[in-house]
């Protein structure tokens, strides 16, 4: 059987560029999950000028593909403009790899929605987000399925933690199914916060925890 990946992809996953974590970064996301096999981090320093990429780095739990990916499309990004940015696609990736595996595309995708999704919260952080749709219970759910249930590895509305969730006047309230004193509350609390607090038309989040 033909060995499924090339020099090219190999030389990025045994020596990855942009490898780590920007501390304080401008925008920040993570896709995917341990649990379900892949996840990926990515976080990005922005010109305020110039709106280009200064520095960007990647953490990777996951197959070559994923870690190759993550290294190849930070390589791509840096010092383009969040538009230009934004524009970097899984075949783009996959040619500059000189080709990847399409029963690997699942997993490898992870790291160009990493990009874009940091973006967004970059965009997001500083009013920058030109379609701005109100937000709904359905927005904050689709959101909440990116935070994940530490206790599992999958996220908070696929363990069903999420018991309620509303949206009034600027305030989203969300329930979590896990005592307030549990060791991963404040980490769960943090995270949700992270993820919603951005929204543009959110004024306060308000998190309860169940007895």
């Amino acid at each position: 059987m033909k060995f499924p990946y090339n020099e090219k992809v190999l030389e990025h996953f045994r020596h990855p560029r942009n490898v780590g974590k920007i501390e304080n970064p401008d925008g920040k996301a993570v896709e995917g999950s341990p649990a379900c096999g892949d996840m990926v981090a990515v976080y990005i320093n922005v010109d305020k000028d110039s709106k280009k990429i200064s520095d960007v780095k990647f953490e990777s739990y996951g197959c070559a593909s994923n870690i190759a990916t993550g290294s190849i499309i930070t390589e791509l990004a840096k010092g383009k403009t969040l538009d230009e940015a934004k524009k970097i696609n899984w075949k783009q990736a996959s040619d500059e790899l000189g080709g990847l595996p399409p029963i690997k595309a699942h997993c490898s995708v992870l790291a160009v929605e990493g990009l874009r999704s940091a973006i967004q919260n970059y965009e997001e952080r500083h009013g920058l987000v030109k379609e701005q749709k109100p937000t709904t219970v359905e927005i904050v759910q689709s959101r909440l399925k990116k935070v994940m249930n530490p206790l599992s590895g999958l996220d908070l509305v696929r363990t069903k933690l999420v018991k309620d969730v509303e949206v009034k006047d600027g305030t989203v309230r969300i329930v979590v199914d896990l005592p307030e004193g549990h060791q991963f509350a404040p980490a769960i609390k943090s995270e949700i916060q992270e993820k919603i607090e951005t929204l543009w038309d959110v004024r306060k989040v308000v998190i309860e925890f169940t007895d």
